[in-house]
């Protein structure tokens, strides 16, 4: 009997070990969420991610992308697939996550959005809350999670981007984008998110004119939203792009010794190698903790 006890105990033990883990996301190795947005549309932001997570998987990193422009979803048209299912089967109840994730180039994997898709803020508390469990599942399963949102400042962008580790703005030089990087970062700062703002300039003829947008922005940003942010790089204007987006393929792949190959590589580097634990990886179930309570 004592023995049988013992047993028992232990396995108790494990099994309130073990729902505990579940509970509160402690798994020893947890996904690094890097959510990238952007405050206008067509300044490249989709395209940054797809050529990012494969940059990232080539310094061997295991690399979810996860496409969460929902209704306007273009990371598999960027990669030149046409996936049978999508994020909108999953919230439907049709089919699993990992039923729906496609092994891309560099052994990324891609979570495909659903084009014409309604927003999760349409979904009831419920749908919702069954969505993110699904995802919580996915904790560890890669070193990084990639989420493309949609532009602008809606709820479903505003929740994705506090609620990740950090998130990366994408801009241009042109005045109307520069002016919508800063609303988007004044806005997220209004809702007191603390994490790092990391800026990619696209589209400049150097990386001096990059490093200008760059500091116009750190100043106005430091001194009315009293935050400061981070120079992640820049993407030089390069034909190669623009032909690889025709072609449906990444130019990281198809191009590998152009100029945005090169500088993409650049910025995979500098995420990949960071060392100073400026950043402290909080995993994907906080990440969907969050996400949940920024919803309701």
């Amino acid at each position: 009997m004592n023995n049988q006890a013992d047993i028992l105990r232990v396995m108790a033990q494990r099994m309130k070990s073990d729902l505990k883990t579940q509970i509160l996301g402690q798994d020893q190795n947890k996904t690094r969420v890097i959510t990238v947005c952007s405050g206008k549309g067509g300044v490249g932001k989709s395209n940054f991610v797809v050529n990012l997570g494969i940059a990232l998987a080539g310094y061997g990193q295991r690399v979810i992308l996860l496409d969460a422009d929902l209704g306007l979803a273009n990371l598999d048209v960027l990669l030149g697939i046409v996936p049978s299912y999508n994020l909108a089967h999953v919230m439907a109840g049709e089919k699993t996550l990992s039923e729906i994730l496609y092994e891309g180039p560099n052994g990324i994997k891609i979570l495909p959005g659903g084009t014409g898709m309604h927003e999760l803020t349409d979904l009831t508390e419920w749908q919702l809350e069954t969505f993110l469990a699904k995802l919580s599942k996915m904790e560890g399963a890669a070193e990084y999670l990639l989420i493309d949102t949609g532009a602008g400042l809606s709820k479903t962008v505003l929740s994705f981007t506090l609620a990740a580790d950090e998130i990366i703005v994408i801009t241009t030089v042109e005045p109307t984008a520069i002016t919508d990087a800063y609303g988007l970062i004044k806005t997220i700062r209004q809702k007191r998110y603390q994490g790092k703002i990391n800026i990619v300039v696209n589209r400049v003829a150097s990386e001096a004119e990059a490093l200008v947008v760059y500091n116009k922005l750190k100043i106005v940003i430091n001194r009315f939203l009293k935050h400061s942010i981070d120079y992640l790089g820049c993407l030089r204007e390069d034909p190669k792009v623009g032909k690889s987006v025709q072609e449906q393929q990444p130019f990281f792949l198809a191009y590998p010794n152009s100029i945005a190959a090169h500088d993409i590589n650049t910025m995979a580097a500098k995420i990949s190698n960071q060392a100073d634990q400026q950043v402290q990886n909080k995993g994907i179930k906080i990440f969907l903790t969050k996400v949940a309570e920024y919803f309701r």
